[in-house]
């Protein structure tokens, strides 16, 4: 994510970011069906998912606190 992506999810409630980390997660499985079955090129997009939950995550415990 960009710098002005993250500064949005910054201004997000808990209840948005937590929906959004959801539909992420499906989003990881989604792409690994699609390159066990060689259908998907791009063998990174998983890993720039998985990477996008964690810093949604960081920005959920960080409103927490």
């Amino acid at each position: 994510m960009k710098k002005r992506e993250l500064k949005d999810l910054r201004t997000k409630e808990v209840k948005d970011l937590s929906a959004l980390v959801a539909k992420k997660k499906l989003e990881v499985i989604k792409n690994a069906v699609k390159i066990s079955g060689a259908k998907e090129k791009n063998l990174k997009l998983s890993k720039i998912a998985k990477r996008e939950i964690s810093q949604i995550l960081t920005i959920i415990k960080e409103k927490n606190i």
